[in-house]
């Protein structure tokens, strides 16, 4: 066994993934304050071709060094979309036809394990801020909400971690 190097990956350029069809993705941020958290969450949407990343509130928006720093590029090839309000943002969103998805600990929430992806539809899935997750307003904007189980003593997991966690569900459940 050896690690494989960087030309044997296959991977495309920028210009082709902009061009490549996408998974019918898009990640909500709502009001994440990281820069760190966002990168991660681009460089993530890049690795399993999401449509694209909407920022809102106080999220920070490419150009950006911090963004950058953790996204390795990502932001360059992820299409991205800025909202002031996340409830304008799912707005939007759902005349575009998307099944909007707060990732969230709620009420009715579905573990994820239990959610079935339906891939002839389109998800925004939303993720929130580090401290207060997603905001009330946006959960009841949501048409569901889905939640990861979590058994140790810790409430939750840092957004990036979550979002990965979210994102390879989606696409295993779509492309595998």
């Amino acid at each position: 066994m050896r690690k494989l190097e960087i030309h044997e990956l296959n991977r495309i350029d920028v210009e082709e993934f902009k061009r490549v069809e996408k998974y019918p993705i898009a990640i909500v941020l709502d009001n994440v304050r990281s820069q760190n958290n966002i990168g991660s969450v681009f460089r993530t949407g890049d690795a399993f071709r999401v449509e694209k990343v909407v920022l809102t509130g106080i999220c920070s928006t490419p150009p950006n060094k911090e963004i950058h720093k953790t996204a390795l590029g990502a932001e360059k090839s992820v299409t991205w979309e800025y909202f002031g309000e996340c409830l304008d943002a799912i707005k939007q969103l759902k005349e575009e036809g998307y099944t909007i998805i707060a990732v969230e600990q709620v009420e009715g929430s579905i573990k994820l394990q239990n959610f079935e992806v339906k891939k002839e539809e389109k998800y925004a899935l939303i993720f929130g801020n580090e401290v207060k997750g997603v905001d009330e307003e946006v959960v009841k904007a949501s048409n569901l909400a889905i939640e990861i189980p979590q058994e140790g003593t810790k409430h939750s997991l840092n957004v990036s971690v979550t979002a990965g966690i979210i994102m390879w569900d989606f696409f295993r459940k779509m492309a595998l």
